[in-house]
C-alpha cells in the first residue's frame, strides 16, 4: 500500500485489498460457460460491458450505487438528491463506451419502510432520469433489517441501479484509437459526487470536529448541503459530442481513483494534465481538516473534474464549444503522451500509475 493510501485504509476502505478481490471475482466470472457463443465484446475493466445483439447493434450494461454518501443522507434525514446520484453513477459510465443510455432499474434496500423516505428517493430518481433522458420502468424494494442498520437505526437505506444503453457496433468507444498528441478536455464536477465519502466523513466529522449543521466559511452553506450536492450528469453533453463532427477517441468518468481513471482508456499511452480544473472548496476543507496528503486527495477524489473527453487535435476547439453549451466551465486540461500508463500532474507535482500518485 502506498503511503498516500494509508488514511483511506484507516477509514475502513483498503483499495489494495479491493483490487485483489476484484481480480479473483473476475477470474471466476470469466470461466462462465453460457452454453452458446459469447456475446461480450469488451473485456472487464472498461466503464460498461457491451454485448452484441446482432451484426450491427449492441447493448451496454453497467451497475453502480450511491455508496456511503447514503450515511450522510441518513444522518441529515434528507433523501431528495441521492436518486440523482444513483442515475448519474450509472449513465455517466454507460456513455463512456459510446452508448446512448435508455433505461435503468433500481434496487432499494431499507431497514424499515418509511413512505416519506421512499417518496423522496423516488422523486430524486425521477429528476435524475429526466436529466439523463432515460426511463426507470421498474425496480425492487427489499426490507432487510437483519442485514442493514442505519445511521441512526432504523433509518438504514441502500440504493443501487443497473442501466442499459444502445450503441452501434461500429461506434463502440474503446479508447484504442487514442494516440499521443490528442487533447484532453475536462468537464467540472459538482463537488464530491459519490466517491470518497468514507474518507470525507472521517476528515470532516470525526477528525475535523465539524457537524452536518455547521456552515464553514469556505463552503458558504452547511456541510450536509455540500456533501449531498448531487452528482453531475454528463450524458447529454457527451452525446452531443459523439453526434458531432469531432473525432472523439475516448470518454472517462472521473470517479474513485480520480484522474487515474484515464488509464482505463488505453494501456499504451499516458496523460499529462498540465492545466487541471480548479477543485471546489470542499476538497481543500477535507484536506486541511483531515490532514490528507496531496497524493491521496488526487487518488481518492475527482478534485474538480467529473468527466474527460479525449479528442483528436483538429476538432478540439469545436468539441470544447459543444461541451460549454451544457457545462460552461469545461476546458482543455492536457494532452496524451507516449508514457504508457502514466498520468502526470506537473502543476501539482504528482505523477501516477497503477500504484497511485507519487511526488515528482
Amino acid at each position: 500500500m502506498t503511503e498516500s493510501g494509508r488514511a483511506y485504509a484507516r477509514s475502513g476502505v483498503d483499495t489494495n485489498a479491493a483490487a485483489s478481490g476484484i481480480s479473483a471475482l473476475i477470474a471466476a466470472l470469466g470461466r462462465i460457460d453460457p452454453g452458446r457463443p459469447r456475446r461480450s465484446i469488451l473485456g472487464s475493466g472498461h466503464y460498461a460491458s457491451v454485448l452484441a445483439l446482432d451484426d450491427s447493434t449492441a447493448i451496454a450494461i453497467c451497475t453502480d450505487g450511491v455508496g456511503t454518501k447514503l450515511i450522510v443522507a441518513e444522518q441529515a434525514q434528507r433523501f431528495d438528491s441521492v436518486g440523482i446520484d444513483c442515475v448519474a453513477m450509472n449513465v455517466n459510465d454507460l456513455v463512456c463506451v459510446g452508448a446512448e443510455p435508455i433505461a435503468m432499474v433500481d434496487y432499494i434496500a431499507v431497514e424499515q419502510v418509511d413512505p416519506r423516505v421512499l417518496a423522496e428517493i423516488g422523486e430524486s430518481l425521477r429528476a435524475g432520469a429526466e436529466r439523463a433522458g432515460i426511463e426507470i420502468p421498474g425496480g425492487e424494494l427489499a426490507q432487510v433489517p437483519e442485514m442493514l442498520q442505519g445511521h441512526p437505526s432504523p433509518h438504514g437505506v441502500d440504493l443501487v441501479g443497473a442501466a442499459v444503453g444502445i450503441v452501434a457496433r461500429d461506434r463502440i468507444l474503446t479508447g484504442e484509437a487514442i494516440e499521443p498528441g490528442d487533447v484532453v478536455l475536462g468537464v467540472p464536477s459538482s463537488g464530491l459526487h459519490s466517491n470518497g465519502f468514507t474518507l470525507a466523513r472521517r476528515a470532516l466529522l470525526d477528525d475535523g470536529g465539524l457537524s452536518l449543521e455547521d456552515s464553514p466559511a469556505e463552503l458558504g452553506r452547511t456541510v450536509a448541503e455540500e456533501l449531498l450536492e448531487p452528482t453531475e450528469i454528463y450524458v447529454r453533453a457527451a452525446l452531443d459530442l459523439l453526434r458531432s463532427e469531432a473525432e472523439v477517441r475516448g470518454l472517462a468518468h472521473i470517479t474513485g481513483d480520480g484522474l487515474l481513471n484515464l488509464t482505463r482508456l488505453n494501456a499504451t499511452v499516458g496523460f499529462r494534465i498540465d492545466a487541471p480544473l480548479a477543485p471546489q472548496p470542499i476538497f481543500g476543507l477535507i484536506q486541511d481538516r483531515g490532514e490528507v496528503p496531496d497524493q491521496e486527495m488526487w487518488e481518492v477524489f475527482n478534485m474538480g473534474t467529473g468527466f474527460c473527453c479525449v479528442v483528436a487535435p483538429p476538432g478540439a476547439e469545436r468539441a470544447l464549444e459543444l461541451l460549454r453549451l451544457r457545462h460552461r466551465d469545461a476546458a482543455a486540461i492536457g494532452e496524451v503522451t507516449d508514457e504508457a500508463g502514466v498520468v502526470g500532474l506537473p502543476t501539482v507535482g504528482l505523477v501516477g500509475d497503477g500504484d497511485g500518485f507519487q511526488r515528482t
